[in-house]
């Protein structure tokens, strides 16, 4: 595939959605940057690179500030005209019984590093007036998440800080776009610890559907996408349902124990 000189910068592209935005990308003609905080960053580059993409890759902790700014100095100056910040952690099981480093792992992996990231990439963009930014948020920030509660709240955080920010940029030539997909066929819930649960184990929407509808988005300046119908009327509910009731809801699916019997 032909290179169109441009960069793109993917976060959590080892696997799953972020993978796939990247193999988007790569098909769309951009080169790549892609970091995650595990070894397997370098087989998805290969697999990338097997399709005839240019492709840099960086092994950083983005929970950290440190890890963001080794991701940061990796682009070398090069202007980045598409920051992918889909680098995310979830964990399940009941609040009280989480371990607390855990938790603040995941708030900072999904909310402290994807802010610090976009910070240091947007004001970039904003001196070059150019640049596009798709953020993975989920259906999930709509919903209190009983039995998941931290993860969904740093989703309602990036739903929301997507949106704030979109209109912070509405005068300018940078667009920012907030990708919210349902339950998902990636790792995520096997790393959360939730293949006990009814959501852990129902069928998801496959990872490539779910990243092209975001990355289709993303190039067309759209506001947000969410991704599949059972997810559009799930939204459209939950803005007319009282959260404790969602919150009943969403326990009878992320409860430990709810998994389906086969």
């Amino acid at each position: 595939m032909a290179s169109n000189g441009q960069l793109a910068v993917v976060t959590g592209a080892s696997t799953g959605i972020g993978l796939e935005l990247a193999r988007c990308c790569a098909e769309d003609g951009f080169d790549l940057l892609i970091a995650a905080d595990e070894p397997e960053i370098e087989r998805a580059a290969a697999s990338l690179r097997a399709g005839g993409a240019n492709v840099e890759t960086v092994q950083a902790d983005l929970a950290t500030s440190e890890g963001v700014e080794r991701l940061y100095a990796a682009t070398r100056g090069r202007p980045v005209a598409a920051l992918l910040a889909n680098a995310g952690r979830g964990l399940g099981h009941a609040f009280l019984d989480q371990n607390l480093s855990d938790i603040r792992r995941v708030i900072d992996t999904n909310v402290t590093g994807t802010v610090e990231l976009i910070h240091r990439i947007g004001n970039d963009m904003r001196k070059r007036n150019a640049g596009r930014i798709l953020i993975t948020g989920s259906v999930a920030g709509f919903t209190p998440g009983s039995f998941q509660a931290v993860y969904n709240a740093t989703k309602s955080f990036l739903n929301s800080f997507s949106f704030a920010l979109r209109e912070e940029l509405r005068d300018t030539e940078i667009t920012v776009t907030c990708l919210m997909p349902g339950a998902t066929e990636t790792e995520f819930f096997r790393r959360a610890d939730m293949m006990d649960t009814k959501v852990g184990t129902e069928k998801k929407d496959a990872a490539a559907d779910v990243a092209r509808q975001g990355f289709d988005a993303m190039m067309a300046g759209e506001s947000d996408v969410v991704t599949g119908m059972k997810n559009k009327l799930q939204t459209t509910l939950a803005n007319v349902t009282p959260a404790e009731m969602l919150a009943k809801q969403h326990r009878g699916m992320a409860e430990p124990g709810t998994a389906k019997q086969h």
